[in-house]
Parts: C-alpha cells; sequence; structure tokens
C-alpha cells in the first residue's frame, strides 16, 4: 500500500467537512439577508475544496499505480478513505453550529474590510484562533427538534443520498476499475470518474438545487417559516451522511460496471 496515505485522508476529509458546511450557508442566507456577501465568502471555501480534489485524483491514481507495480489490492485503503469522508461529514455536522458563529461574523467583517485576503488574515492570527475555542457550539436536541421535516419532499432525501454515494465514489471506482481492465483500457476507465461525477452532479441540479433554493427564497421573502430551512438543512446533511455510507456499497459494484464497458 502507500507508504504514507495520511495526504489521501487529510484531503477527504477537508472535502467532506466543507460540503457539509456548504448545506448550512442557507440558514446564514436567512438570518443576514446578506446573499451576495455571503456566497462571495464560501467562495473561499469552495476554492479549498476544489484545491482538495485537484489534488486527491493523483493520490488516488498513485495508489492504484502502486498496487499494479506491487501486485496488492488497494480496496482496504480505499474503505478507508470512504470511511474518513463519513467522519468528515459527520465532523461537519457536530461543527455547524460552531461554522455558522464564525461565518456570520465573518460576513460581517468582510462587509465593513471589502477585502477577503484581509479576512482570512486576522482570521489565522493568535486572538482570532484563540477565541475561537470560546465560541465552539456542538449541536443540541432542542436545535433539530420539532423542526417540520415532512414538509421537505422525501424524493429530496432520497435523491441525495444516490448523489453523494456516486460523488463519494466516483473518482476512486474509476480508478479501482482499471485493476480490472486490459492494460489498453486502463487509462480510458479512470476516465470513466468525470461522468460519474457529471451524472452525479446532473441530478443535483436538476432535482435537488432547485427545490432547495424555493424552499430558501420562499423563507427569505417571508412567505414561509425559518423553520423550514432549518429542516431542509437537517435532512440534506443527514442525506449526505447516509450517502457516504452508501458509497461503501456501491464501490465495487460500479467499477465492475465500469470494467465490463471495457471488456
Amino acid at each position: 500500500m502507500l507508504s504514507n496515505p495520511g495526504e489521501l485522508f487529510l484531503l477527504t476529509f477537508i472535502i467532506h467537512i466543507i460540503d457539509t458546511f456548504a448545506y448550512s450557508v442557507r440558514l446564514s442566507f436567512i438570518k443576514s439577508r446578506q446573499f451576495a456577501l455571503s456566497t462571495t465568502l464560501f467562495n473561499l471555501f469552495y476554492l479549498i475544496s476544489l484545491i482538495a480534489h485537484t489534488l486527491q485524483a493523483p493520490l488516488i491514481g498513485g495508489l492504484m499505480d502502486h498496487s499494479l507495480s506491487q501486485s496488492l489490492d488497494p480496496l482496504p485503503v480505499i474503505r478507508q478513505v470512504l470511511l474518513v469522508a463519513t467522519l468528515g461529514t459527520l465532523c461537519g455536522i457536530f461543527l455547524t453550529p460552531t461554522f455558522l458563529k464564525i461565518f456570520s461574523n465573518a460576513v460581517k467583517e468582510l462587509e465593513v474590510k471589502a477585502s477577503v485576503p484581509s479576512i482570512v488574515i486576522d482570521a489565522l492570527r493568535w486572538h482570532s484562533i484563540r477565541s475561537f475555542m470560546g465560541i465552539i457550539t456542538l449541536p443540541t436536541k432542542a436545535m433539530v427538534h420539532h423542526l417540520p421535516y415532512r414538509k421537505i419532499p422525501l424524493n429530496l432525501l432520497l435523491l441525495n443520498v444516490l448523489v453523494t454515494g456516486i460523488y463519494t465514489i466516483g473518482v476512486m471506482s474509476a480508478y479501482y476499475a482499471t485493476l480490472l481492465v486490459d492494460p489498453q483500457h486502463r487509462l480510458a476507465a479512470s476516465a470513466s470518474a468525470g461522468v460519474l461525477n457529471t451524472a452525479a452532479n446532473i441530478i443535483f441540479m436538476l432535482f435537488i438545487d432547485p427545490k432547495s433554493s424555493i424552499i430558501t427564497d420562499q423563507a427569505l421573502r417571508g412567505s414561509r417559516p425559518h423553520a423550514d430551512v432549518k429542516a431542509l438543512v437537517v435532512i440534506l446533511m443527514s442525506s449526505k451522511l447516509i450517502g457516504t455510507l452508501m458509497g461503501q456499497v456501491l464501490l465495487i459494484p460500479i467499477a465492475k460496471g465500469i470494467a465490463r464497458l471495457y471488456m
């Protein structure tokens, strides 16, 4: 196996904790009513996630190359990576109240300073890091109890589970498929990761994001209660967590499905 898979684990953790935070930003939109500033600030987190994605794929490819050269099975490490994805999502869920406090303060600072680099530099100062420990807030039962979950369509939850499952294992299934095909088809099999991720993004953009945006916009206009958005965020986060677990189930079947295309 890789002599040090720690980098792959760290990047996967970063990706999934930021993806989990992304759901909660809807609550910040409603509370602050500063959609543009909130979006601008969160783009910084999205950039970090994008860089992690960019670095993750070559590391997974390196894992496969190492496995081929040493005649080893990379599946145990891949399973561990998927477990890290689940842990990153779970950590993101538990840190969401803390993230929202920090994010709300950062949006206010951005309005005053009008500079993202200034916000970043200030966040890295010792007094900011020390004050972070004082605002850590873990979720409580009261935060999620009695929310109107029945108002959120069930198909939204099911589709997000499917999308997250595919998204979580897209690259890994495609690269694992390279071990199941003849050498002349390995490059084509690895490129299938783009097809899987694109399919997941299409489902998200056509069926999940529009409905989620409608619920958020209606709450922003005051035509539906804020609690509906809270219920939406809880359901999206929960379905993402389930989706990362489903990735463990989908990993091999999807890899074998890709391999059959090139046999």
